[in-house]
């Protein structure tokens, strides 16, 4: 591997977006596919795309990005780390209905945007509490 490239994946911020795109993607290609499938319901969208995107966020950022072998703490991290997806869950739930019945934009355009939002509460969150260390 070049030297560039391990010195990338040797920092934590990077494999954290790199893990967090991978995660983005899979999350926002379940909602739009959550959207045809239920025609616009998308706070159904939402949470379906919510509870399959915070399985496989947990598992590759636990293992990847954070690092965390063993299982001595797999129960602990995963409620730490779902506590987190719950606040960001709660501040999408909110502001997609703003976005979209008061603002008019489409459910698909709003929920990109939120990800920006989002996407730091996560860094953060799992940064310093989900899978913190002493």
């Amino acid at each position: 591997m070049p030297t560039l490239l391990r010195r990338l994946l040797a920092d934590e911020r990077t494999r954290f977006i790199i893990i967090g795109g991978i995660n983005t993607v899979v999350a926002y290609g379940l909602f739009v596919a959550f959207e045809a499938a239920f025609g616009g319901r998308y706070l159904l969208s939402l949470l379906l795309s919510y509870l399959v995107a915070t399985i496989l966020a947990f598992m590759l950022h636990r293992r990847f990005t954070f690092a965390v072998t063993g299982r001595a703490s797999l129960v602990a991290d995963f409620l730490r780390f779902e506590s987190v997806y719950v606040m960001m869950l709660s501040a999408n739930a909110v502001l997609l209905p703003v976005l979209v019945e008061l603002a008019g934009w489409s459910s698909l355009a709003a929920q990109a945007a939120i990800i920006i939002v989002t996407t730091i509460i996560s860094y953060l969150g799992h940064k310093f509490f989900s899978f913190r260390r002493p």
